[in-house]
């Protein structure tokens, strides 16, 4: 008995010594990197929603409630770190910096607007059209996502997916036009 009692004590001991990155590594939900490349994404979409108004500031009341959906996805995919959602970045806050004639970080229009972001379209209507193809391939990268993620995060990315492609398809509509 003595010999099965030292056994089960050295298997214990061997279980909660070998163990002390394991509770960390059991709190990290495995969907924590989806929500966080899915966060990355819709900052990287309001960055140039905030470039094209910055570049093309007649577009400002059209794009700010398309806008203002893609910041809000930004709140709500964030994850969840124990203390609330996690807030927006700084650039999903309304656009503060530059004035009109300049694009993100104050580069004139047609300028790369941020690491690895393609030019604002010198055109506004080009530029409304890149955004709606920018809404298209997020969205359409989104729906793919589904298979990988957990039934509330599937709901989620199945919603803003959802969100994108109104918003595709109301950028598509009279690109050059007002409404």
């Amino acid at each position: 008995m003595a010999g099965a009692a030292g056994a089960a004590t050295a298997a214990l001991l061997t279980g909660c010594s070998g163990g002390a990155d394991a509770p960390e590594a059991a709190e990290v939900p495995p969907e924590r990197p989806l929500r966080e490349g899915a966060v990355r994404d819709s900052e990287a979409l309001l960055e140039r929603y905030d470039a094209t108004v910055a570049a093309h500031p007649s577009l400002a009341p059209r794009l700010a409630p398309l806008r203002a959906a893609v910041a809000a996805h930004v709140g709500a995919l964030a994850p969840d770190d124990g203390r609330g959602k996690a807030s927006a970045s700084p650039s999903a806050a309304a656009p503060t910096g530059p004035g009109p004639g300049t694009g993100a970080a104050g580069n004139p229009p047609g300028k790369t607007p941020g690491k690895g972001a393609e030019p604002v379209p010198a055109q506004p209507a080009e530029a409304v059209t890149a955004l709606a193809t920018a809404e298209r391939d997020l969205a359409e990268a989104r729906t793919i996502a589904l298979a990988g993620a957990s039934g509330e995060l599937a709901r989620l990315l199945a919603s803003v997916a959802a969100c994108g492609a109104v918003h595709t398809y109301l950028l598509s509509q009279n690109p050059g036009g007002k409404a």
